[in-house]
């Protein structure tokens, strides 16, 4: 599964678009007054305006052998979260891979994730904005994680990936992920106290030949 377009709302639009086509550096290939798209790898990142405040959390895939050289440059734009005193870096061991983290304009949190099974993606030089391969996760809470990933898997052929059904589970591939995070159970987005909250956001995305949209919308879920 790979996701092509990432739609997320904000109250602060020009902070966002700041952020990522100047802060950052990737391409912005469209604008208006109500939103912007910017060109991360495979995939379009988009942020349309709205007068209310919303929170997510998603992710970036990098090379899996350019973690060390995308924090030092990431630390030169934005501060990384700590984890913990004097760690910024958390080693995810059933998922072979590692991670960093940091907010956005609009206070979302945002991750860059080196995945070293997907060892096809490492990449030489030296690591800029243009390394980053694709949006690869996206946070989608959910009252029932399993009735959640059983309606993915019968709507779009995507299967769940690894976690639990009580808790935390994913579906998708290592390559694009739904984060399915139960609100009654688990509270916050790890490593921060930011709540699990159900947002609105819109996913275009591959799974297979077959393109699929995914909307949340007024708290729901909908293929």
């Amino acid at each position: 599964m790979r996701i092509s377009n990432l739609t997320l709302f904000t109250n602060k639009l020009k902070e966002e678009q700041s952020f990522y086509s100047s802060d950052l550096g990737f391409e912005l290939i469209e604008e208006n007054r109500d939103s912007f798209t910017v060109q991360i790898g495979w995939s379009r990142l988009t942020f349309r305006f709205s007068p209310n405040s919303h929170r997510y959390h998603y992710c970036f895939m990098i090379p899996p052998n350019q973690l060390d050289e995308a924090m030092r440059w990431m630390e030169q734009r934005v501060e990384i979260l700590e984890i913990e005193t004097g760690r910024k870096v958390q080693r995810f061991e059933s998922w072979n891979a590692k991670s960093f983290y940091f907010y956005d304009a609009s206070g979302n949190l945002a991750e860059f994730i080196a995945r070293y099974d997907l060892k096809e993606h490492e990449a030489e030089g030296e690591f800029s904005q243009s390394q980053v391969l694709c949006v690869n996760e996206i946070g989608i809470p959910t009252a029932d994680v399993r009735a959640t990933n059983t309606s993915f898997e019968h709507q779009f052929g995507t299967k769940f990936w690894k976690g639990d059904f009580q808790r935390f589970g994913t579906n998708g591939s290592q390559e694009g992920l739904f984060l399915l995070p139960n609100y009654h159970v688990k509270k916050t987005w790890f490593p921060t106290e930011m709540n699990v909250t159900v947002e609105p956001l819109e996913v275009t995305f591959q799974n297979g030949e077959n393109n699929f949209v995914l909307k949340v919308t007024e708290g729901q879920i909908r293929g």
